[in-house]
């Protein structure tokens, strides 16, 4: 005989999981909080107002703090990539089932309501030790791990964490068998996106590329050398925005390269359009001495339609000319700019040009004052 809805409310018992375990017992802000829900049902969830909102396995927003709920579930590998699971999520399956399944020991304990940890895979001792260990084999499962890992290991490098050995030996296993093949150009943006954005974003990929992982997405960021790690050591320092971010370590780069990377990766066109520019202007701009030139690279760059994101790439030349130990300022570009961006096209055409003349006019006006304004 099945047991009622009622009786499965009274067994029904709710751990915050995961994330916000660990970073409390890291003295780290938590950001968001997720919860697992044993020994109920949906219907459980939905009688008290949850909102359901997982389609392959129940996951319910609570109905005023709006956090996830997710019920207590299995998961067994039925194809290729991340998304090769099925998933059991009833009342029989337990807590210690559910953090089996997670990737970290850190990312495995629970917190009951009464405070109490739940930490059957000793999480506090790889806390204590500093150290990202897979839970178990069934790491090797979901390649996207090998991703995430690194994307930790940025996050709390300043802490002093590494990769455990035997973690860092599944990591090459998984790259070397073409695993990170499976994943989608989606998936692996978003992790990088997260991954940049990190205190120490350069450990992303100098550990990817110690797992032997960096070429199936990175290829041409292989080797990852100093010139990268530093250009994003810089732009962390500064706490600069995500695009400028991608498009200084973009600014190493050839075009070409950076178009086949972005590509791939599926990158926003606000990301995209910035790497290439930097892949294409930045040395010019740090380097120009030529008035004609520079003008023609504010052509190029759709400066007088586009001036935000010109300002972001002037902030990318800024960081690498103090990468590689260039005096050069911003006013350098700045002052032509300022003086092309104010002469005035209703004068041109008071003057009397007409059509194609009055561009050619423009042209020659605004080149005069950027040949003023451009000093060394």
């Amino acid at each position: 005989m099945q047991p009622s809805s009622n009786q499965l409310i009274s067994v029904m018992k709710i751990y915050l999981v995961g994330g916000a375990v660990r970073d409390q017992m890291l003295n780290r802000p938590v950001t968001e909080r997720d919860w697992v829900v044993t020994g109920a049902r949906p219907e459980a969830l939905l009688n008290k107002g949850y909102t359901q909102v997982g389609k392959d396995f129940p996951v319910f927003l609570h109905p005023k703090t709006k956090e996830e709920y997710a019920l207590a579930r299995l998961e067994r590998k039925s194809g290729q990539g991340y998304t090769g699971f099925v998933c059991d999520a009833g009342p029989t399956v337990t807590l210690k089932e559910d953090l089996l399944r997670r990737d970290l020991t850190i990312n495995a304990m629970a917190q009951d309501e009464n405070g109490q940890i739940i930490d059957p895979f000793d999480g506090q001792r790889d806390l204590v030790q500093k150290l990202l260990r897979h839970v178990s084999p069934a790491f090797s499962e979901d390649p996207l791990r090998v991703l995430r890992v690194a994307r930790f290991a940025a996050r709390y490098h300043y802490l002093g964490f590494t990769v455990a050995e035997e973690t860092m030996t599944l990591m090459r296993e998984m790259a070397r068998s073409d695993m990170l093949k499976e994943l989608t150009a989606e998936r692996v943006w978003q992790e990088t996106r997260r991954a940049l954005m990190e205190q120490d974003p350069a450990v992303f990929f100098t550990t990817l590329e110690q797992a032997d992982a960096l070429s199936d997405w990175f290829a041409p960021l292989t080797p990852f050398d100093k010139n990268f790690q530093s250009i994003l050591s810089l732009s962390a320092e500064q706490n600069i925005a995500l695009p400028c971010r991608f498009g200084a370590l973009m600014s190493y780069l050839t075009y070409a390269q950076v178009k086949a990377l972005t590509t791939a990766l599926k990158c926003p066109n606000d990301i995209s359009a910035l790497a290439l520019l930097a892949a294409d202007f930045a040395d010019d701009l740090i380097h120009t001495t030529d008035a004609e030139a520079l003008l023609s690279t504010f052509n190029q760059c759709d400066v007088w339609r586009r001036p935000e994101r010109f300002a972001l790439l002037l902030r990318i030349c800024e960081l690498k000319a103090l990468n590689d130990h260039i005096d050069w300022s911003t006013d350098t570009i700045q002052r032509p700019l300022d003086a092309a961006q104010n002469v005035d096209v209703q004068q041109i055409i008071a003057q009397g040009y007409k059509g194609p003349e009055i561009k050619t006019a423009l042209n020659q006006a605004r080149l005069k004052v950027v040949s003023e304004k451009l000093s060394f």
